[in-house]
């Protein structure tokens, strides 16, 4: 009876009943007229209905349903609070559900109210919270339904994961694809084998069996979050096991997972956090979450059979099918020591057994533990790219020393991906051993000697397996073994793997499986007899904390939750599991991270000297002479500093002393720096929300000549933009003061690098200097050749400042700064007395200047930003046409910003998409962060050594990411 009832309502078609028609009934009994339009189903038909009383569902379902079970529904609708859930709207004459026929079609008609939002079928990716959503609401629904009962809860469903294994036995005899009936038998045998002896203990309630991305509908907040708004059908509404709410959607999830079964995990955790689960249950889950997935590719094929022209089923196969292939991707075990591991269960050893040892000839022997973890001091200049040099290290050591291995567990840094929008597989399950030649390994434990063609020879007893790379033995195929037997002999490098028996588990696995792995592949280090496991990391959260509680609070940090970054190599940094992040920010390390030149010069003049600059030494008037043949000829004198602060301190300083007066002309919007005149001229809100109400008397902004999206657009504006330098220098002029000078970016680098309207330089120049001022270049951002086609943001307006200041990637992260100026305007601070920086213009200071300006003409670095970075800007551009968020692409060369708005005419920022996307992008392996007074523009500022292949890395990803913002 079972099996037919389930056969019976697999084969149901969708009702039939087209828009007219439904039209009809709705005006006959519920006396509403509107538009209709299709929402889709699998059986069931749904309209969606606007009208002047508002919108509603018309849900119309086959007679075969039996009247009790739809009341059911309507039963757990009146009984859910803390849930939003439909309402249902009684006919005209009273009734909440119609019996009718169409066409000789029994169906059973009922009218709800719509709840507002939208399904998240159609995204490709969902975010951690969201997919956290969807488990809190499982475990929000399960408490709401715990006790509700109702005598059309006993029911049979073809969703009910009870039946599975008979529904999908029947299914498969329809499937003509043979590989897929293949894989679905033996899913559907595996499954049975875990679920039978859990099931006498799984508890039981009602259960929504439905709660997916069909049936929850969300809408975006202020800040472009996704908010819960409703649960909209209840169709599935069974008496079950628990945990089978969780697993449809779990399973449902998958297809936005993006091929990662471990996308699941915040569900769990929010649904156990809610509702806590039996451990039996987390072990159920997966097994049901691929029952599931069974169920859906099969009664999608059979409905696709009965039901062709419906697009609703062709549109959710291809998910469907993607639901499968993820659920399948991974074993059994692993998924179950994951879920446990999320929610804290303790995760059972496999390795507390005594074995015998594997090499009884070296026990008590000492092995060179070799490093090969991200900070080890084997690595350096990247030789870590090397093909095979984890094992070449290996050699050297055991060359040495005799006996050399591997950590487990310790994160390879030569197993990092650059350019990967997936973390690489770092973390070793195995040891790797180098031995002599010809030492004997024996059985640690009674088993089955199995071998195969890949040179895999493995003993595999009943509860774990080891398996061995490297070994030459006799023993054939299947032999039987005893603990202690000799097994054979090393003939190379040895890697020993210790499993649970029957798995055949990877080498490496990445980052976020390593705890589940580790449970299923524990370190062989017992039968090696060796302690070989990798020191524990500090808890990155705890080191956060650590900061936080000694660090002031006011020094932020990229990110709310920051992977650990110790290492970098050119254009990427290296967290602390290996995985590679393309540094698309960093714009002080203009020859990228790590370069060998940069610590060889250092630790070379760290070795001499390193002083101050009162003392005689060559570095300093060699690096002097350096920048003054980068600057414009009747540029004579260098000031050497530590920062871009200090840079534009000193010369705010020169151009008090040189002019006499105090007033400073500063442009709205800009940031020069921290100190007190530094900051004084910033007026950057992103960085000092007071800074427009907190200017001293001294400082007069003047409107920001920004082209895109200033008071004044385009490239002719400039005459608009002086005016208002014109009226701010007639103020100072009427008031008796005297100008000392105008401080500009030559390109408007905190606005994402906007060219300034052509000739606006050259006019405000010309009227700052008639009125006794000067003018600083302020290049600390722009300049030593970023833009490419220019080494200097001035040199774009055709103007030479009379002061220049720089900083950031003069040093490639060593604190080294520069004021170039005019002997008479550095004489005339000279008269106010000396000018002294403790470390400014150090030895060590000059020599990475030098040394710096050496490998960027040496490795054609300016032509690299001219070329890459031309191409950069092209992608960019491209984006506009496809990206309705994107405004507008500013800069040039490798000094580029994406300005993101939400409507092209009002350019409405879109400054919370902005932060969801720098998120985002970090999930995909790339540092990116906002900037502009609205935060809306991306920053682009990478080291200069950028190669094309990550700068179409970074706009591939860009463009993925901007699509699942839709």
């Amino acid at each position: 009876m079972l099996l037919a009832t389930l056969i019976h309502r697999a084969n149901l078609p969708c009702p039939q009943v087209g828009p007219d028609q439904a039209a009809q009934l709705l005006e006959q009994h519920y006396g509403l007229t509107g538009t209709l339009q299709s929402l889709g189903s699998q059986q069931d038909l749904n309209y969606k209905v606007d009208s002047t009383r508002g919108r509603f569902v018309l849900k119309i379902c086959r007679g075969d349903y039996a009247a009790i079970e739809l009341q059911a529904q309507h039963a757990a609708l009146d009984t859910l609070q803390a849930v939003r859930v439909p309402k249902v709207i009684k006919a005209l004459g009273g009734e909440e559900l119609l019996s009718v026929t169409v066409d000789g079609q029994p169906l059973h008609l009922r009218l709800l109210d719509y709840i507002d939002g939208q399904p998240l079928t159609h995204l490709p990716h969902l975010g951690r919270d969201v997919i956290a959503g969807f488990g809190d609401l499982c475990g929000r629904m399960s408490l709401a339904l715990a006790d509700f009962s109702h005598p059309g809860l006993d029911r049979t469903l073809q969703w009910d994961p009870r039946h599975a294994r008979e529904l999908i036995t029947h299914l498969l005899a329809t499937l003509e694809n043979l590989p897929h009936r293949a894989a679905l038998e033996q899913v559907a045998e595996q499954v049975e084998q875990r679920i039978r002896p859990l099931a006498d203990r799984l508890p039981w309630q009602a259960v929504h069996m439905d709660i997916t991305d069909d049936n929850v509908v969300w809408q975006r907040d202020a800040q472009r979050h996704w908010q819960l708004q409703g649960v909209i059908d209840f169709g599935d509404l069974v008496h079950t096991w628990r945990i089978a709410d969780l697993s449809v959607t779990c399973a449902a999830l998958l297809h936005h997972a993006e091929g990662d079964p471990f996308a699941i995990l915040p569900a769990v955790r929010a649904c156990h956090a809610v509702t806590p689960l039996q451990r039996e249950e987390l072990q159920a889950l997966w097994p049901l979450i691929v029952a599931r997935a069974a169920v859906l590719v099969l009664s999608s094929e059979q409905q696709q059979r009965l039901d062709p022209d419906n697009t609703y089923l062709l549109k959710n196969a291809e998910h469907e099918w993607e639901i499968f292939h993820v659920a399948t991707s991974v074993p059994f075990e692993l998924m179950e020591a994951a879920i446990l591991g999320s929610v804290g269960e303790t995760l059972s050893s496999i390795a507390s057994q005594d074995f015998a040892p594997l090499l009884p000839g070296l026990v008590g022997r000492e092995f060179a533990l070799i490093d090969l973890g991200v900070l080890s001091p084997h690595f350096e200049a990247g030789n870590w790219e090397l093909p095979g040099i984890d094992r070449q290290l290996l050699d050297q050591a055991a060359a040495v020393h005799g006996l050399a291995a591997s950590r487990y567990g310790q994160y390879r840094l030569s197993r990092t991906c650059p350019d990967s929008a997936t973390e690489p597989q770092t973390f070793p399950l195995h040891v790797e051993l180098h031995l002599p030649h010809g030492t004997v390994l024996e059985a640690p434990f009674a088993g089955t000697l199995h071998q195969d063609a890949d040179g895999l020879v493995s003993v595999q007893g009943v509860e774990l397996s080891v398996r061995l790379w490297g070994v030459d033995t006799r023993l054939k195929h299947g032999s039987l073994l005893v603990e202690g037997q000799v097994l054979g002999e090393v003939h190379g490098p040895l890697t020993v793997q210790l499993c649970r028996a029957d798995l055949e588990p990877p080498l490496f696995c990445t980052p976020s499986r390593a705890l589940a792995w580790q449970a299923l592949c524990p370190s062989p280090a017992a039968l090696l007899g060796l302690a070989c496991d990798a020191e524990p990391e500090l808890d990155p959260h705890a080191l956060l904390a650590r900061r936080d509680a000694s660090f002031a609070r006011s020094q932020k940090h990229y990110y709310v939750d920051p992977p650990r970054i110790e290492r970098g190599w050119r254009n990427h940094l290296i967290d602390m599991q290996g995985r590679s992040y393309l540094d698309m920010l960093n714009n002080v390390a203009v020859l990228g991270h790590g370069h060998p030149r940069m610590a060889a010069v250092a630790a070379r003049q760290w070795s001499l000297l390193n002083t101050n600059s009162r003392f005689h030494y060559a570095a300093i008037a060699e690096f002097s002479e350096r920048l003054l043949a980068l600057a414009p000829a009747g540029m004579d004198r260098v000031f050497l500093v530590n920062s871009g602060t200090e840079a534009n301190d000193l010369a705010i300083r020169l151009a008090w002393a040189y002019s006499g007066g105090r007033d400073m002309l500063s442009v709205l919007e800009a940031y020069h720096g921290w100190s007190v005149a530094a900051d004084a001229v910033s007026t950057s809100i992103a960085d000092n929300p007071q800074a427009l109400s907190s200017r001293p008397e001294w400082v007069h902004p003047v409107t920001a000549p920004n082209t895109y999206r200033g008071e004044f657009r385009g490239r002719d504006s400039a005459p608009d933009y002086v005016r208002s330098v014109e009226h701010n220098l007639a103020k100072i002029v009427a008031s008796k003061r005297q100008l000392a000078g105008f401080i500009c970016e030559p390109v408007y680098g905190n606005a994402g690098g906007i060219s300034l309207p052509p000739g606006y330089l050259q006019q405000v120049y010309g009227l700052v200097r008639a009125q006794g001022g000067v003018c600083i270049a302020d290049e600390v951002q722009v300049g030593y050749g970023r833009m490419g086609h220019f080494f200097w943001g001035f040199e774009e307006q055709g103007v030479v400042p009379d002061i220049i200041t720089m900083a950031k990637g003069m040093g490639n992260g060593q604190p080294l700064g520069a004021v170039i100026t005019r002997r008479e305007i550095a004489e005339a601070l000279e008269a106010e007395g000396y000018f002294f920086s403790s470390s400014g213009g150090s030895p060590v200071s000059c020599r990475i200047g030098m040394a710096v300006l050496d490998v960027m003409e040496e490795e054609k670095l300016w032509e690299n930003a001219q070329v890459v970075g031309g191409h950069f800007k092209a992608r960019l551009e491209a984006l506009i046409d496809r990206h309705p968020l994107v405004g507008a692409v500013h800069g040039s060369g490798f000094y580029l910003g994406l300005e993101l708005v939400r409507d092209r005419q009002t350019l409405e920022p879109a400054t919370e998409e902005t932060t969801l996307l720098c998120d985002r992008l970090r999930e995909l392996g790339i540092f990116m962060q906002p900037t502009g007074d609205y935060l809306n523009i991306l920053k682009i500022k990478p080291p200069m050594v950028t190669s094309k292949r990550s700068v179409d890395f970074f706009v591939d990803m860009l463009s993925k990411v901007l699509d699942e913002q839709l």
